[in-house]
C-alpha cells in the first residue's frame, strides 16, 4: 500500500527525469564504433527520438529497455499497482509500434533492440545487414 495519495505519487513520478540510459547506450555506442558507424548520437529531430540515428541514410536504431518496454523474457512485472503497470507498458509498446510505423512510412529503416540483446551476435548481424556491412 502506497503511503501517499495517487495525485502525490503521480507528481513525484513525473518529476523523476531520466539521466539517459547510459550503460546500455554507451555499450551500443561502443559496438557501433567497432563496426565503423559514427556520428549517430547527435540529437537529430527524428520521429520518436531514436537512441541512434543516421538521417542521411534514413536509419534509426532504438534500444528498448526491458523494464520500460516490457521484454517478455526478462521483465518482471511489479506486484503492486498491477493495473497501472500493465497500462503503462501497453501504452509504451503502442507508442513504439506507432513510431516505427511512422518512420517506415517516411522510408526509414528501423532497428529495435532489446536492452538484454545489445551484445548478441544476432543484434550485431542485424545492424550489419541494415547498413549493408559485410559479416566478418
Amino acid at each position: 500500500m502506497d503511503r501517499v495519495s495517487k495525485t502525490t505519487r503521480s507528481r513525484i513520478m513525473a518529476s523523476v527525469r531520466s539521466k539517459g540510459n547510459h550503460t546500455t547506450e554507451k555499450l551500443m555506442g561502443k559496438i557501433l564504433r567497432k563496426l565503423g558507424l559514427r556520428g549517430s548520437r547527435k540529437h537529430w529531430k527524428v520521429v520518436g527520438k531514436p537512441d541512434f540515428a543516421w538521417p542521411d541514410r534514413k536509419i534509426a536504431l532504438f534500444v528498448d529497455g526491458c523494464f520500460w518496454h516490457g521484454c517478455t523474457r526478462c521483465n518482471r512485472p511489479s506486484k503492486s499497482n498491477l493495473s497501472f503497470w500493465r497500462q503503462k507498458l501497453s501504452t509504451n509498446r503502442k507508442r513504439d509500434r506507432s513510431v516505427t510505423r511512422k518512420l517506415r512510412q517516411q522510408r526509414w529503416k528501423v532497428v529495435r533492440v532489446w536492452e538484454c540483446d545489445v551484445e548478441s551476435q544476432r543484434t550485431i548481424s542485424r545492424i550489419r545487414a541494415t547498413f549493408g556491412l559485410a559479416n566478418n
